[in-house]
Parts: C-alpha cells; structure tokens; sequence
C-alpha cells in the first residue's frame, strides 16, 4: 500500500486507507512532498523554456524527482522508513 504514495497523486491512497498507521503515514508524507516538488519544477520547467539556449536543457530537470521516486518506491517496499534525500525532512503530515 505504502508503494503507491510515490505515484503521484495516489499519495492519498495509503493516507486514506490506513490513517493511523504510522508507517503509511510516513511514506504518504514523503510521496506529498515529492508531488509538490515535482509541480514546482513543473512550473520551473515552464518559466525556463522561454529562455532560448536554456531550454533545450530543460528535460533534465525531471532526472532528480524520478530518482527520489525509485528510492522511495525501493524503501516502501522494503519495507523502511527512510526519508528521501533533500525533501525528505519536510513534514506536512502528522
């Protein structure tokens, strides 16, 4: 169940399903927190593509949200909980 918290918006699925397990409510927090990552790079990506040498380069910016995306989807299933690099110390769940 907790897999699917890195899923993008299917965060909501294990936060939902199970709201008192701590351990779900980790790895909903930390696929929260890479949701609204990866939306602001949206955006950055967005302003970025304006600039002309700039935007050919990009697409690269979607490498580091991927990759906390398979840490996170390797540690769920593993079952640990540890917090993903960078954004994972970020706590918007209790």
């Amino acid at each position: 169940m907790s897999i699917l918290a890195y899923l993008g918006i299917l965060f909501l699925v294990p936060m939902l399903a199970m709201p008192n397990n701590r351990y779900a409510r980790f790895h909903s927090n930390q696929g929260l927190v890479l949701f609204i990552a990866w939306a602001g790079l949206w955006v950055v990506q967005l302003i970025v593509s304006f600039i002309p040498f700039v935007r050919y380069f990009a697409w690269l910016l979607w490498f580091v949200p991927l990759v906390f995306m398979i840490l996170g989807l390797v540690n769920a299933a593993n079952g640990r909980a540890k917090t993903l690099p960078v954004i994972g110390n970020i706590q918007l769940l209790k």
